[in-house]
């Protein structure tokens, strides 16, 4: 059965350096939840003590209701993959996937149905009898996570288990891990700072910075409605414009927004009620999020510094007529690439733009909410 995790008002400490500044997370049973955020922001750390590993100067943590902080690891009754694999180079594939379960005095034929079946899971049978160093690096991964499942672990915990692997092997591996994650159905906590990892594996993200929640929501949600900047730049690419809000009449009316950028309006729908008229304000427009016209009309006068031809895609490097730079990507069609220098206008999509306090950097659009 999946279990629920509580994570309450917790701190991490080293000496005077506070680390996690009490933070409160909840897990559903069976979610797949990733901890997304830059090297240093605590997400490991937090890891290290839902497992047991880190000790806490306050909150707690709970699995299914009942309070771990004083269990130690080997009683939590979960599974770990770390960043190195921590795979035994003396034992063969069977032996250390069956290690767990040698240390539970498990039977003998247990062990054997038990580490069969879980071989067959992650798609790794034929290797059984194979020795580490003979392994890929895909293969080795996909040994460390049927050894930390086998044990039928409540809680699987992920700390950054892909970062070692190529390219074109990450993408298969998360695909594996996620297929492998909803076969089994166990509550998986998933460290990475790679926001593309993030977004193709998870239910739902806690982007973190600092030791403190920045935004926790589905990857759909985070990516399209920030609830700050610092999410708007972490997840995703966002051109990060100034502007001024305009209301007219008695504020009954849609506001617009006024760009610095030659003083181009775009009229809003879904800001709050409590913009005024004549407020700063950030706009954060996703690089796919502007429409590209000739010059001579409406918009946001920019020049093409340069261009780089991707397939699917042509990504363009700009300058504003203030001086800022933007990029800009155009899904490929039959067009000609737009020559380098060439003066163009940019329309930002009102539905899909980002606004935010100029001071606070928060969002100030209806319904975006933290949690």
């Amino acid at each position: 059965m999946s279990v629920s995790i509580e994570i309450e008002d917790v701190i991490k400490k080293y000496g005077d350096l506070t680390v996690i500044k009490g933070l409160s997370l909840n897990i559903k049973p069976g979610e797949f939840f990733t901890l997304l955020g830059p090297s240093g922001c605590g997400k490991t750390t937090l890891l290290r003590m839902v497992i047991g590993f880190n000790s806490l100067e306050a909150g707690t943590i709970k699995v299914n209701g009942r309070i771990v902080n004083d269990i130690p690891a080997n009683k939590r009754n979960m599974g770990m993959v770390f960043q190195n694999y921590a795979i035994f180079p003396n034992l063969n594939v069977f032996d250390n996937v069956a290690f767990g379960l040698k240390n539970r005095k498990i039977p003998k034929e247990d062990i054997e149905e038990k580490v069969n079946a879980i071989l067959k899971i992650v798609r790794i049978e034929q290797l059984r009898d194979r020795m580490p160093e003979k392994l890929s690096g895909g293969q080795q991964q996909r040994v460390a996570l049927a050894r930390a499942i086998v044990i039928s672990p409540e809680v699987l915990l992920m700390d950054e288990p892909l970062c070692n692997l190529d390219g074109k092997l990450r993408v298969e591996m998360r695909n594996a891990i996620k297929n492998i994650q909803n076969k089994i159905g166990i509550t998986t906590i998933y460290v990475t700072h790679d926001q593309e990892e993030a977004l193709a594996i998870s239910d739902r993200i806690a982007v973190m910075n600092a030791g403190v929640i920045q935004q926790v929501g589905k990857p759909k949600s985070l990516y399209q409605r920030p609830a700050n900047i610092f999410v708007a730049n972490f997840i995703g690419l966002s051109n990060i414009l100034e502007a001024t809000v305009r209301w007219s009449g008695n504020n009954t009316d849609s506001p617009k927004l006024v760009f610095d950028n030659e003083g181009y309006t775009v009229e809003m729908t879904n800001l709050e009620g409590t913009i005024k008229d004549g407020q700063r304000i950030k706009v954060s427009v996703r690089p796919e999020e502007f429409e590209v016209l000739p010059k001579g009309g409406k918009g946001i006068k920019a020049i093409i510094d340069s261009s780089v031809f991707l397939g699917l895609s042509t990504h363009y490097f700009m300058t504003l007529s203030d001086g800022k730079e933007a990029e800009i990507i155009q899904y490929s069609n039959e067009q000609e690439i737009i020559p380098n220098h060439t003066e163009v206008r940019l329309l930002p999509k009102p539905s899909m733009i980002n606004v935010f306090n100029y001071e606070t950097e928060c969002s100030v659009i209806k319904g975006v909410s933290q949690g």
